[in-house]
């Protein structure tokens, strides 16, 4: 390579280099202006804020193990484990659990199973029940091998059971949490 051409790579990197550059400063006033727009991120403290808002869900008792862990995790999320303020809104949930048998041998035997849970939900006013808010329904699904122990096969299927229902929880609570960041 001689040193012209040498030279003139340097120069076509200087000037993408340059390009860049100036592509960054002529997007700096349209990236301060979101500050202004009243864009702002989903859990930002401040008073009437999201994480605020979501403090005073109050979610209804939902029945089973698994609605147990569902609704466990719903309050952790939103409170963060401090005290719970009067509530302005009810989440209602109803869930519907299935489970489906994969992996299976030629004697018939399964190895392996998946867990699926539906959660139908809904977010109502509190000081007026009847007005639905947000409604929505939210899937999750866990698989767990299948063993020759007992043991083995009901802790798994907890620990499928349990995966699923913090899945649930986290998209109940992000779908939540974006309605009433619009609604705010």
């Amino acid at each position: 390579m001689s040193s012209d051409e040498g030279q003139a790579r340097v120069g076509i990197s200087r000037r993408r280099m340059l390009r860049g550059l100036l592509l960054a400063v002529a997007a700096t006033p349209a990236l301060s202006a979101c500050g202004s727009s009243g864009l702002q991120p989903l859990y930002a403290n401040g008073p009437n804020s999201v994480p605020e808002q979501l403090s005073r869900v109050d979610i209804a008792p939902i029945p089973g193990r698994v609605g147990q862990r569902v609704r466990n995790e719903l309050i952790f999320q939103n409170t963060g484990g401090h005290e719970i303020p009067p509530p302005s809104y009810r989440l209602e949930i109803a869930l519907r659990d299935t489970l489906h048998t994969t992996l299976v041998q030629s004697d018939g035997t399964s190895r392996g199973q998946i867990y699926l849970l539906e959660a139908n939900f809904k977010l109502v006013d509190v000081k007026n029940p009847k007005r639905v808010l947000f409604e929505g329904t939210s899937y999750g699904r866990g698989a767990f091998e299948r063993f020759d122990s007992i043991y083995s096969n009901v802790r798994a299927r907890e620990d499928a059971e349990n995966r699923v229902a913090r899945s649930v929880a986290d998209d109940i609570k992000t779908r939540i949490a974006v309605y009433l960041s619009r609604a705010a």
